[in-house]
């Protein structure tokens, strides 16, 4: 009998234990929630991200969030995915400067994989962990007007520097935030597929780190949420920078500190602070509950990026 009350006097102090490290996290969390209340996020969730079985940490990281008062806007990628596709219909995949080579054959299978097969999964995952989501392009409703991208390389024969066409490759010209305040305002939580509508009708491709960055300008968000395959920006030593004001990343980009991939990904972030959006993040999506951590603790998880 002097084991058993033993026995279950050691459970009660475990299940004290564990009672009060989530009256920590709790009381950790509050003045958080309290601070982004009623504030516009937007995450770009990365199609590297996607791998790995987090989309129901994602899923739920979403809903919490807008069970918490924010407005989450959920922008995704799917390059690994539409890759995967091209290579099973045969169609040749070529990359200039990080963009993909996108002609009429491949625009086709882009915007079937995005707004298809992805949006839809990412759509089905939030209402499944019981928020409400509604997936859309930048298509619907003119959310997205897009330009074509035009790049130049150079010629080894000439020497010069000569244009290239990227086909249906194209870059946010204009982003109309009314569709999503819409959205919104009817308890909704968009999901956008990052593809785009000339102003003559015509269907572009766009980087969804892009599409993200553009679309928090536009609905003046509080942060934007770069959710990748990575834990952020590197210092030399391989030790994660956990904050860069604007002028820190571009002095980075110059010495050669942060490049490759992560470029595009940091003058993103730039852009987004520079048009209005209180500070963009990098954080690696493979976390479990990445979001969570970045937002309502105090250290943060990945690398932030502010005006000062």
């Amino acid at each position: 009998m002097a084991q058993q009350d033993e026995g279950g006097q050691e459970r009660n102090l475990r299940v004290l234990a564990r009672w009060r490290q989530t009256s920590r996290v709790l009381v950790e969390a509050l003045p958080f929630i309290l601070r982004y209340d009623g504030q516009t996020i937007v995450v770009k969730y990365g199609g590297h991200a996607m791998e790995g079985g987090v989309a129901q940490n994602f899923a739920q990281d979403i809903v919490l969030m807008k069970q918490t008062g924010i407005n989450p806007v959920v922008v995704h990628g799917g390059g690994p995915q539409i890759g995967a596709m091209l290579k099973k219909l045969a169609i040749k995949s070529e990359f200039i400067d990080g963009l993909r080579v996108t002609d009429q054959a491949a625009i086709e299978v882009v915007e079937m994989v995005l707004t298809g097969s992805i949006n839809k999964a990412i759509v089905s995952g939030i209402n499944a962990a019981g928020g409400r989501a509604v997936g859309v392009s930048g298509k619907d409703g003119n959310l997205v007007i897009a330009r074509k991208v035009m790049r130049e390389k150079l010629d080894p024969a000439t020497g010069k520097k000569v244009a290239v066409d990227l086909g249906f490759v194209g870059e946010p010209d204009t982003v109309n935030p009314d569709v999503l305040n819409t959205i919104m305002r009817s308890d909704l939580i968009p999901v956008i597929a990052p593809i785009g509508v000339g102003r003559a009708g015509e269907t572009y491709n766009i980087n969804a780190d892009t599409v993200a960055g553009a679309v928090a300008g536009a609905v003046a968000a509080a942060r934007l949420v770069l959710l990748t395959d990575v834990e952020g920006v590197l210092d030399r030593d391989g030790k994660l920078i956990p904050k860069l004001a604007v002028s820190e990343a571009r002095a980075l980009i110059a010495d050669g500190t942060i490049s490759g991939g992560m470029i595009p990904k940091i003058q993103t972030a730039i852009e987004a602070v520079e048009s209005g959006v209180r500070a963009a993040v990098i954080l690696d999506g493979r976390i479990p509950h990445v979001l969570l951590l970045e937002l309502f603790t105090e250290h943060g998880a990945g690398t932030m990026i502010t005006a000062e």
